[in-house]
């Protein structure tokens, strides 16, 4: 059975940009790394992430039941299978995004959201769970400074943070609050990393962690 990384924080902390070197750097050691992300890795999840990311949902339930069944499709296409096959799946954002995002930052209750994150998974929890922690402030600046004079976005997915973007910025106060809550309710599966250090300190910090998860024994 393989293992199951989750990257979490918020807008801007930089996860993408982790996942990625992570699984580069599993793969140059011969371990097999597959790189996903929510919402998203399916043909469902992928048009899902484009309206959720857009404009086309505005109820919190709705949001919260659109990002579950995108996780449910991602994790029995996807997730197990290459788990049953013996691979490092790097997940960006999994179910603790949505206690964080749809508990804390939206108001619905948490008891509730975590009961559907147990269906949505089939109970199944994560390895290891980075939580990448930078104040709101800082992170909503990074994201905003990626977009050029013209007004073109500079990532890969402009419109992936766009919806959440335009929260106030309390919103994302709670939102970052949350995911500090959560890792202190389960120190031994989370790793919290001050997403303010240069990328390769951040990436170091991981590493090591995920070295002492892969040892045998």
């Amino acid at each position: 059975m393989g293992r199951l990384i989750s990257i979490e924080g918020g807008d801007g902390v930089g996860k993408s940009t982790q996942a990625a070197l992570l699984k580069e750097r599993l793969e140059g050691v011969g371990v097999e790394a597959v790189l996903l992300r929510e919402p998203g890795g399916t043909p469902l999840g992928e048009e899902l992430r484009r309206l959720l990311k857009g404009t086309g949902v505005s109820d919190a339930w709705a949001e919260l039941f659109l990002f579950e069944a995108a996780r449910a499709e991602l994790v029995r296409q996807a997730i197990r299978p290459a788990l049953e096959r013996g691979a490092v799946v790097v997940v960006d954002r999994f179910a603790d995004s949505s206690t964080a995002y749809q508990a804390y930052g939206r108001g619905l209750p948490a008891s509730e959201i975590e009961a559907v994150n147990r269906l949505a998974t089939g109970g199944l929890t994560p390895d290891l769970t980075v939580l990448l922690d930078m104040p709101p402030v800082a992170a909503l600046g990074r994201v905003r400074a990626t977009t050029d004079g013209a007004g073109k976005p500079g990532r890969a997915d402009p419109a992936s943070e766009r919806r959440f973007e335009e929260e106030p910025v309390a919103f994302h106060e709670r939102v970052a609050e949350g995911f500090r809550r959560l890792a202190a309710r389960e120190p031994q599966r989370w790793l919290v990393v001050d997403a303010t250090l240069p990328r390769e300190e951040i990436a170091e910090a991981i590493w090591a962690r995920v070295c002492e998860l892969l040892r045998p024994g």
